[in-house]
Protein backbone atom coordinates (compact mmCIF):
# COMPACT_ATOMS: atom_id res chain seq x y z
CA UNK A 1 0.00 0.00 0.00
CA UNK A 2 1.15 3.47 -0.74
CA UNK A 3 -0.31 3.33 2.69
CA UNK A 4 0.98 2.69 4.82
CA UNK A 5 3.29 4.95 5.64
CA UNK A 6 1.60 5.80 5.26
CA UNK A 7 2.76 7.70 7.49
CA UNK A 8 6.36 8.77 8.53
CA UNK A 9 8.21 12.00 9.49
CA UNK A 10 10.49 14.45 7.82
CA UNK A 11 13.74 14.24 9.77
CA UNK A 12 14.62 10.61 8.99
CA UNK A 13 17.04 11.52 6.26
CA UNK A 14 19.76 13.19 8.29
CA UNK A 15 21.74 10.86 10.54
CA UNK A 16 21.04 11.92 14.10
CA UNK A 17 19.11 15.01 12.90
CA UNK A 18 21.52 17.55 14.48
CA UNK A 19 19.34 20.57 13.68
CA UNK A 20 15.97 21.10 15.35
CA UNK A 21 13.24 20.39 12.75
CA UNK A 22 10.15 22.49 12.30
CA UNK A 23 6.86 21.14 13.67
CA UNK A 24 5.95 18.10 11.58
CA UNK A 25 2.16 18.17 11.57
CA UNK A 26 -0.13 20.94 10.40
CA UNK A 27 -2.85 21.04 11.45
CA UNK A 28 -3.10 18.63 14.38
CA UNK A 29 -6.88 18.29 14.12
CA UNK A 30 -8.90 15.97 11.83
CA UNK A 31 -9.76 17.36 8.42
CA UNK A 32 -13.31 18.72 8.41
CA UNK A 33 -15.72 16.62 6.37
CA UNK A 34 -13.38 13.62 6.12
CA UNK A 35 -15.12 10.61 4.52
CA UNK A 36 -16.82 8.12 6.80
CA UNK A 37 -14.87 4.89 7.28
CA UNK A 38 -16.19 1.68 5.74
CA UNK A 39 -18.35 -0.59 7.92
CA UNK A 40 -16.82 -3.90 9.01
CA UNK A 41 -18.72 -6.59 7.14
CA UNK A 42 -17.87 -10.19 6.31
CA UNK A 43 -15.26 -12.62 7.57
CA UNK A 44 -12.53 -11.16 9.79
CA UNK A 45 -8.86 -11.90 9.07
CA UNK A 46 -6.32 -10.97 11.76
CA UNK A 47 -3.00 -9.50 10.68
CA UNK A 48 -0.07 -11.74 11.64
CA UNK A 49 2.71 -9.46 12.86
CA UNK A 50 5.52 -11.97 12.45
CA UNK A 51 4.68 -12.42 8.77
CA UNK A 52 3.93 -8.77 7.94
CA UNK A 53 6.27 -5.87 7.22
CA UNK A 54 6.07 -2.16 6.44
CA UNK A 55 9.12 -0.31 5.11
CA UNK A 56 9.50 3.35 4.19
CA UNK A 57 12.52 4.62 2.30
CA UNK A 58 13.32 8.28 3.03
CA UNK A 59 15.74 10.23 0.84
CA UNK A 60 18.23 13.01 1.49
CA UNK A 61 18.13 16.27 -0.45
CA UNK A 62 19.62 19.76 -0.67
CA UNK A 63 23.08 20.97 -1.60
CA UNK A 64 24.57 19.27 1.48
CA UNK A 65 22.80 15.96 0.92
CA UNK A 66 26.11 14.10 1.08
CA UNK A 67 26.31 15.00 4.78
CA UNK A 68 23.36 12.73 5.53
CA UNK A 69 22.01 9.33 4.64
CA UNK A 70 18.97 7.84 3.01
CA UNK A 71 17.08 5.84 5.63
CA UNK A 72 14.90 2.76 5.84
CA UNK A 73 12.18 2.95 8.50
CA UNK A 74 10.38 -0.30 9.27
CA UNK A 75 7.68 -1.90 11.37
CA UNK A 76 7.51 -5.62 12.16
CA UNK A 77 4.73 -5.02 14.69
CA UNK A 78 1.71 -4.39 12.46
CA UNK A 79 -1.62 -5.46 13.92
CA UNK A 80 -5.27 -5.17 13.01
CA UNK A 81 -8.08 -6.88 11.16
CA UNK A 82 -9.25 -7.08 7.56
CA UNK A 83 -12.93 -7.85 6.93
CA UNK A 84 -13.83 -9.61 3.67
CA UNK A 85 -17.50 -9.90 2.62
CA UNK A 86 -18.86 -11.77 -0.39
CA UNK A 87 -18.73 -8.53 -2.38
CA UNK A 88 -14.97 -7.92 -2.33
CA UNK A 89 -15.25 -4.17 -2.90
CA UNK A 90 -16.96 -4.04 0.49
CA UNK A 91 -13.72 -5.16 2.16
CA UNK A 92 -12.64 -2.96 5.08
CA UNK A 93 -9.67 -2.89 7.42
CA UNK A 94 -7.96 -1.21 10.32
CA UNK A 95 -4.20 -1.57 10.64
CA UNK A 96 -2.25 -0.21 13.61
CA UNK A 97 1.47 0.62 13.72
CA UNK A 98 3.02 1.15 17.18
CA UNK A 99 5.34 4.13 16.92
CA UNK A 100 7.70 2.97 19.67
CA UNK A 101 8.49 -0.23 17.75
CA UNK A 102 9.55 1.46 14.52
CA UNK A 103 13.14 0.63 13.57
CA UNK A 104 15.73 2.67 11.69
CA UNK A 105 18.24 1.28 9.18
CA UNK A 106 18.25 -2.42 10.00
CA UNK A 107 21.30 -3.75 8.08
CA UNK A 108 19.30 -6.50 6.34
CA UNK A 109 16.68 -4.03 5.14
CA UNK A 110 19.28 -1.52 3.95
CA UNK A 111 20.98 -4.27 1.94
CA UNK A 112 17.67 -4.96 0.20
CA UNK A 113 16.92 -1.30 -0.51
CA UNK A 114 19.44 -0.78 -3.30
CA UNK A 115 22.59 1.16 -4.13
CA UNK A 116 21.50 4.34 -2.34
CA UNK A 117 21.55 2.58 1.02
CA UNK A 118 25.14 1.54 1.84
CA UNK A 119 25.65 -0.43 5.07
CA UNK A 120 27.87 2.17 6.75
CA UNK A 121 25.37 3.89 9.06
CA UNK A 122 26.76 3.83 12.59
CA UNK A 123 24.78 2.63 15.58
CA UNK A 124 24.96 6.11 17.14
CA UNK A 125 23.56 7.68 13.96
CA UNK A 126 20.71 5.17 13.84
CA UNK A 127 19.93 5.75 17.51
CA UNK A 128 19.99 9.53 17.09
CA UNK A 129 17.69 9.43 14.07
CA UNK A 130 15.25 7.13 15.84
CA UNK A 131 15.27 9.27 18.98
CA UNK A 132 14.40 12.39 17.00
CA UNK A 133 11.84 10.52 14.90
CA UNK A 134 9.91 9.46 18.02
CA UNK A 135 10.40 12.79 19.83
CA UNK A 136 7.88 15.61 20.36
CA UNK A 137 8.90 17.53 17.23
CA UNK A 138 8.05 14.62 14.93
CA UNK A 139 5.92 11.56 15.72
CA UNK A 140 5.60 12.46 19.41
CA UNK A 141 5.25 8.78 20.28
CA UNK A 142 4.65 9.54 23.97
CA UNK A 143 1.37 11.34 23.18
CA UNK A 144 0.48 9.51 19.95
CA UNK A 145 1.61 5.90 20.41
CA UNK A 146 0.02 4.52 17.22
CA UNK A 147 -0.26 5.29 13.52
CA UNK A 148 -3.57 4.03 12.16
CA UNK A 149 -4.75 3.11 8.64
CA UNK A 150 -8.48 2.62 8.12
CA UNK A 151 -10.44 1.80 4.96
CA UNK A 152 -12.81 4.46 3.69
CA UNK A 153 -13.82 2.58 0.55
CA UNK A 154 -12.48 0.41 -2.26
CA UNK A 155 -13.11 0.74 -5.97
CA UNK A 156 -12.02 -1.11 -9.12
CA UNK A 157 -8.72 -0.15 -10.70
CA UNK A 158 -9.46 1.55 -14.06
CA UNK A 159 -7.12 -0.82 -15.92
CA UNK A 160 -8.99 -3.79 -14.47
CA UNK A 161 -5.92 -5.60 -13.12
CA UNK A 162 -7.04 -8.91 -11.52
CA UNK A 163 -6.52 -8.97 -7.76
CA UNK A 164 -5.95 -5.22 -7.51
CA UNK A 165 -8.22 -2.51 -6.12
CA UNK A 166 -7.92 1.21 -5.51
CA UNK A 167 -8.06 1.84 -1.77
CA UNK A 168 -9.14 5.13 -0.24
CA UNK A 169 -7.51 5.12 3.18
CA UNK A 170 -7.87 7.30 6.23
CA UNK A 171 -4.50 7.88 7.91
CA UNK A 172 -3.98 9.04 11.47
CA UNK A 173 -0.48 10.35 12.14
CA UNK A 174 0.26 12.29 15.31
CA UNK A 175 -3.41 13.13 15.73
CA UNK A 176 -3.83 14.47 12.19
CA UNK A 177 -6.38 12.73 9.98
CA UNK A 178 -5.82 12.66 6.21
CA UNK A 179 -7.06 10.63 3.25
CA UNK A 180 -4.79 8.97 0.68
CA UNK A 181 -5.52 6.77 -2.33
CA UNK A 182 -3.37 3.89 -3.55
CA UNK A 183 -3.54 0.62 -5.48
CA UNK A 184 -3.55 -2.52 -3.35
CA UNK A 185 -2.96 -6.10 -4.48
CA UNK A 186 -4.53 -9.01 -2.64
CA UNK A 187 -4.82 -12.78 -2.76
CA UNK A 188 -7.26 -14.89 -0.76
CA UNK A 189 -6.48 -18.56 -0.34
CA UNK A 190 -8.65 -20.46 2.11
CA UNK A 191 -8.06 -19.09 5.60
CA UNK A 192 -5.14 -16.86 4.54
CA UNK A 193 -5.21 -13.41 2.99
CA UNK A 194 -2.15 -11.62 1.65
CA UNK A 195 -2.08 -7.92 0.81
CA UNK A 196 0.75 -5.93 -0.75
CA UNK A 197 1.54 -2.56 -2.25
CA UNK A 198 4.56 -0.54 -3.31
CA UNK A 199 4.77 3.05 -4.41
CA UNK A 200 5.47 6.71 -3.66
CA UNK A 201 3.85 8.72 -0.90
CA UNK A 202 4.64 12.32 0.02
CA UNK A 203 4.98 13.63 3.53
CA UNK A 204 2.71 16.52 2.51
CA UNK A 205 -0.12 14.07 1.86
CA UNK A 206 0.07 13.10 5.52
CA UNK A 207 0.15 16.69 6.78
CA UNK A 208 3.87 16.49 7.56
CA UNK A 209 6.43 19.20 6.79
CA UNK A 210 9.68 17.96 5.19
CA UNK A 211 12.74 18.78 7.30
CA UNK A 212 15.04 21.57 6.07
CA UNK A 213 18.03 23.33 7.61
CA UNK A 214 20.67 25.86 6.56
CA UNK A 215 18.28 27.64 4.18
CA UNK A 216 17.44 24.38 2.47
CA UNK A 217 21.01 23.18 1.96
CA UNK A 218 20.22 20.22 4.21
CA UNK A 219 16.81 18.74 3.54
CA UNK A 220 14.61 15.69 3.27
CA UNK A 221 12.78 15.02 0.04
CA UNK A 222 9.01 15.24 0.31
CA UNK A 223 8.48 12.00 -1.61
CA UNK A 224 9.09 8.68 0.13
CA UNK A 225 8.81 5.10 -1.16
CA UNK A 226 6.72 2.66 0.81
CA UNK A 227 6.31 -1.09 0.70
CA UNK A 228 3.84 -3.13 2.70
CA UNK A 229 3.27 -6.86 2.97
CA UNK A 230 0.43 -8.12 5.15
CA UNK A 231 -0.40 -11.70 5.97
CA UNK A 232 -3.75 -12.18 7.69
CA UNK A 233 -5.48 -15.35 8.81
CA UNK A 234 -9.15 -15.98 9.40
CA UNK A 235 -10.01 -15.16 13.00
CA UNK A 236 -9.51 -18.26 15.12
CA UNK A 237 -6.94 -19.71 12.66
CA UNK A 238 -3.97 -17.48 13.48
CA UNK A 239 -0.99 -19.74 14.14
CA UNK A 240 0.01 -19.83 17.76
CA UNK A 241 3.17 -17.88 18.44
CA UNK A 242 3.13 -16.10 15.06
CA UNK A 243 3.10 -12.70 16.73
Amino acid sequence: MRVLGVLLPACWLTAGCPTQPRPAVSPTQPVAGAPVIAPHLGRPYDVVSGSSLLTVRVYRGGALASAGHNHVIASHALSGTIYVPAERLGTSFEVRIPAAELTVDEPALRSQAGAGFPPDVSESARAGTRRNMLGPALLDAADFPELVLTAERLEPVPAGVPGEVLAHIRTEVRGAVRSITLPVRYRLSGAELTVSADGPLTQSELGLTPFTALLGALAVQDEMQISIRLTARAAGNTAEGAR
